[in-house]
């Protein structure tokens, strides 16, 4: 059975002081057989590096996107030193509003990519972590507008290959609370058209250290999910620092099997590969 991470972030998100080759390194004395990078773009709310600026490796501060350059020719270097030791997948997570698609598609075809993660971060340039997008509505108003986001962009945006954190709503909202129940029928909307169009979900296991009452997705979801007719689902573990690198990745195959999934899958050149629970 692959022991495989597939959402793990490095220096190159400006969320992260993780460097790049010690998370290689790391992966290894954890016994992880492929990672696979997924460092943020948020178009909308960051800007790229531009040729005159200096990322500052290992000290950033700057909230910008990936710098693409260094980016890629350090993961093309670190595949190849450690290519008798782990698998290394290129990819990046895409936080994607509907105004910002071109840009996204743009980047989509400058780079050649393994897996690229579809997530929903912010909707009309207002983030969730900073409380801006909740403000002046109602917990109800910013699930019906996040569901109403997510289904826009599945509908519209198709280079890529797993919606990540589906309900990541839940973590600025009542993390003890599930209202599943209340969006199931734009949550199945949603997921037939992922289905549909030959794409997956991610099983995110960093819920558990942001204190959120189950999974991310929920549980509820990853039936839904199954019972749709889906089959295709990476784990990842969002990490952005040494702790959470792997964090409960066997405990989510568990899971998955004890809900009737027989696969896994980890990702080659934006095609999915399935392995056995």
């Amino acid at each position: 059975m692959v022991y495989a991470d597939y959402h793990v972030h490095s220096d190159y998100s400006d969320d992260s002081w993780y460097l790049m080759e010690t998370v290689v390194q790391d992966a290894i004395q954890l016994g992880l057989e492929e990672i696979c990078f997924t460092d943020h773009v948020d178009y909308g709310i960051k800007p790229d590096w531009q040729p005159d600026e200096i990322f500052k490796v290992g000290g950033n501060r700057e909230v910008k996107n990936v710098h693409y350059a260094l980016y890629f020719a350090e993961l093309e270097k670190l595949t190849k030193k450690y290519a008798n030791r782990i698998k290394i997948k290129t990819g990046l997570e895409f936080g994607i509003q509907m105004a910002t698609i071109p840009q996204f598609e743009k980047l989509y075809h400058a780079h050649a990519f393994d897996f690229i993660l579809l997530s929903v971060h912010q909707v009309d340039n207002q983030e969730f972590w900073t409380g801006e997008f909740q403000k002046g509505h109602t917990q109800a108003e910013s699930y019906q507008r996040y569901y109403e986001e997510m289904y826009q962009l599945v509908s519209s945006y198709k280079n890529y290959s797993v919606l990540a954190h589906m309900d990541l709503i839940r973590r600025y909202l009542d993390k003890e609370v599930d209202l599943f129940a209340d969006y199931q029928d734009k949550i199945a909307q949603i997921l037939k058209v992922v289905i549909a169009d030959q794409k997956g979900i991610e099983i995110n296991t960093s819920s558990e250290r942001y204190g959120i009452n189950g999974l991310t997705p929920s549980i509820e979801i990853l039936k839904l999910y199954r019972a749709l007719g889906g089959t295709i689902i990476t784990i990842g573990s969002d990490s952005h620092e040494p702790k959470h690198l792997g964090y409960h990745v066997k405990e989510a195959k568990k899971i998955l099997k004890n809900l009737g999934y027989t696969h896994f899958c980890t990702f080659e050149q934006m095609k999915p590969i399935f392995h056995e629970l």
